[in-house]
């Protein structure tokens, strides 16, 4: 079979989502949107307490890490969503834009447009968000913003309080003006129901759009690549092989896959493809490097003194954005998060009480400067991704892990958990030292889950994307995705990953 599109957007996650639906809104332009997973069919993905059991189910991508020196040579798990929605369906749904300051890197990158002042209209254009009446705040959009009130578990308003008592600033929300502070969680939910991006940009009636195909369980192997132009995209379906060509590609397959598919291609470090068994046709020794991932301490963990109430929102339900040197500063990029969980959350080989009879405070650094990278370890598909993310390689990281680890246990032992603490169970009070702290951490960090960074954007020779996120080198190529991150913003990254498809949806549109 041969098809070919005006533009063929390649992956149905976040990213993809979002791009397929406003370039069809263009009735003129046969837009096909390709996905190797299928449409969402298991009912847990939309309960919203349930994200935390969809890890290792047959839409997941199952991906693993290399061994890491500095977390006790663990092997880490990266859960990745293989499905029409992506990781949005198996993400905790929070919805965090980022501080303005985050994007002052990806300006310097792209210009003006990847500012967060660039971004907004983004941003608004894609919230329907009433709990504020704000003109940065979108209101008719199709992604639910929902923030709780009554639904916040008591520990965690105690954990809250437990801030405020010590200076930490309160907010409303975390996304309509300083980030640092505690709040409610806003939440990608609708109906006490999960909102992946795909429910919110594909419904129905846009899927039965006539220039809009959706073509799921479809394997990319490679670009079809003729000089400086893709012709279009090797796929294998239903164990055959076919061409699928367009005018132009826009790969929205995430930070693994994106650079994953153009190395497949021969586009990356010759001396990488090599080693792959690959021939390099065009030798761009960034596709893969400049990896970023934020890490969680999972965790320091309290029994309770009563049965603690389920959560009835996500588990996840406050996240507490900080600076390390100084708690009540109000101002500026945070560099540590904390998040109080309704439930024991324990790295693999911790031990944790039963749930209902603890909580959990989880602590992370938002900005490392460990850098990583992906890599091919074969040429096809099926041959499994070196996936290498140097967490806590440099001392800033190992030293602000520390201090966020402080400030959880602070807060943890403050009088306003009195009512529900019992004793520390994680790391423990025997854990005090440095050395004692860092060992902990290394067993018991974990990944947040915001793979990025890996085709980053930028206007010199070695970036892998200009600033239009068109592949450097060629005409007809675009990466729309968290990959083009030139660095990571504080919080999880789905929020502004939408905001890059819209941006670059709309200027694509208007071109």
């Amino acid at each position: 079979m041969k098809r070919h599109f005006d533009v063929l957007v390649v992956g149905a996650g976040s990213a993809g989502s979002v791009v397929a639906s406003r370039l069809s809104e263009d009735r003129s332009c046969q837009v096909g949107l390709i996905e190797a997973g299928v449409m969402p069919s298991d009912p847990d993905i939309a309960d919203p307490l349930k994200w935390t059991m969809l890890q290792g189910r047959a839409y997941d991508w199952a991906y693993r890490t290399v061994p890491q020196p500095f977390t006790a040579n663990r092997v880490h798990e990266w859960p990745r969503g293989k499905i029409v929605g992506g990781s949005s369906c198996l993400h905790a749904m929070a919805y965090v834009r980022g501080h303005p300051a985050d994007f002052e890197p990806w300006m310097a990158a792209g210009g003006e447009r990847w500012s967060f002042s660039g971004l907004l209209p983004g941003f608004v254009r894609s919230e329907a968000f009433t709990a504020i009446d704000a003109p940065s705040r979108g209101r008719r959009g199709p992604l639910d913003v929902y923030l709780p009130d009554a639904e916040v578990s008591p520990v965690v308003r105690a954990y809250m309080a437990a801030g405020q008592a010590m200076g930490i600033p309160v907010l409303t929300d975390h996304n309509s003006g300083e980030l640092v502070g505690t709040s409610p969680n806003s939440l990608n939910i609708r109906d006490g129901r999960r909102l992946s991006v795909a429910d919110a940009y594909l419904p129905p009636e846009i899927m039965a759009r006539p220039n809009l195909a959706s073509l799921t369980a479809h394997e990319v192997e490679h670009l079809v690549l003729d000089g400086r132009r893709a012709t279009g995209v090797a796929v294998v379906c239903d164990g055959g092989s076919m061409t699928i060509s367009a005018d132009r590609i826009v790969l929205c397959a995430g930070a693994v896959s994106s650079p994953l598919i153009l190395m497949r291609s021969g586009i990356g470090d010759a001396d990488t493809l090599k080693q792959a068994g690959i021939r390099c046709l065009a030798d761009r020794r960034d596709v893969g490097r400049n990896l970023q991932d934020h890490l969680l301490v999972l965790g320091n963990v309290y029994s309770t003194n009563k049965p603690l109430p389920p959560s009835r929102l996500q588990h996840s339900e406050s996240l507490m954005y900080l600076h390390g040197s100084d708690i009540t500063r109000s101002k500026g990029s945070p560099d540590i998060v904390l998040a109080c969980v309704v439930a024991p959350s324990a790295a693999e080989g911790l031990s944790a009480p039963p749930y209902g009879s603890a909580f959990t405070i989880l602590c992370g650094v938002t900005h490392p400067t460990s850098r990583g990278h992906i890599a091919p370890s074969g040429p096809g598909r099926n041959d499994a991704p070196i996936i290498d993310p140097h967490y806590l390689e440099t001392e800033h990281d190992r030293a602000v892990f520390r201090t966020a680890l402080k400030t959880a246990r602070t807060i943890g032992h403050h009088a306003a958990l009195d009512e529900w603490r019992d004793v520390e169970v994680l790391p423990g009070s025997a854990v005090r030292s440095d050395a004692d702290l860092d060992a902990f951490i290394a067993k018991a960090a974990s990944t947040h889950h915001h793979p990025a960074g890996t085709c980053r954007m930028g206007g010199d020779a070695d970036a892998v994307v200009d600033p239009d996120l068109r592949l450097n080198g060629f005409d007809n190529v675009f990466i729309v995705d968290a990959s083009v991150m030139p660095t990571i913003p504080s919080g999880p990254i789905n929020a502004a990953v939408v905001a890059i498809a819209e941006t670059w949806a709309t200027a694509s549109a208007s071109a």
